[in-house]
């Protein structure tokens, strides 16, 4: 029990995180509802191995990297920004028009998009490499960071899973449909109000700094 205390506490932050209101979990549940599970699964699982590509960056010791070269996390961040506002541009552009046909391909673009949109922002890093520390202190074997990424990984998998295929179904699909504008136009809303937070927040940590 003691050996497994960490890991629930871990896939229960997990959760909370995944399910709280982000980019990420924003763009998943549209692609659900625009495009259909045939494009929404390989994006989600997509967002999933780019969310968890943290955690191995964490456990590899890019977060330690961020901390000593601030310039280069925020240099990050500005660009993950810079992709949020570009994403919520081309959502209310494309807002109006009528719902695009689900792609044939099981795997095609969507699934390198996923990974892209995750590893924009790289305040997971930090995220992965607090948990990390905080539910496994001392040093790490290989086979304990092992046991930590595949837990990550199968966490960020399930729920991308159950909320693109969740998403996706029929009647949701209907439902989106008859009110496509608006709900489209609301997540642009909410992606571009996430970028610009986070080119906002990095500019004040400049700032202080520079004082």
């Amino acid at each position: 029990m003691e050996l497994a205390g960490p890991f629930l506490a871990m896939i229960a932050t997990l959760t909370l995180a995944i399910l709280s209101p982000g980019p990420a979990i924003i763009a998943a549940m549209q692609t659900a509802f625009a495009r259909g599970r045939e494009v929404a699964l390989p994006y989600g699982i997509g967002l999933a191995v780019g969310a968890s590509l943290w955690c191995l960056f964490a456990l590899a010791g890019l977060a330690v990297l961020f901390q000593l070269v601030p310039a280069l996390y925020m240099a990050l961040k500005i660009f993950g920004g810079l992709y949020l506002l570009w994403m919520a541009w081309g959502l209310w552009r494309g807002a109006p028009h009528p719902m695009p046909e689900a792609a044939k391909a099981r795997f095609g673009t969507g699934f390198w998009g996923g990974i892209a949109l995750n590893l924009s922002n790289p305040k997971p890093a930090l995220f992965y490499s607090s948990l990390i520390v905080a539910l496994f202190p001392g040093p790490l074997g290989l086979a304990g960071q092992a046991a930590i990424y595949a837990v990550a990984l199968g966490t960020e998998l399930f729920w991308y899973v159950v909320v693109t295929t969740a998403m996706s179904t029929a009647p949701l699909r209907r439902r989106y449909a008859a009110a496509k504008l608006w709900l489209d136009r609301g997540a642009a809303v909410l992606l571009g109000l996430l970028g610009l937070g986070l080119i906002a927040e990095t500019a004040s940590e400049a700032l202080t700094e520079t004082l």
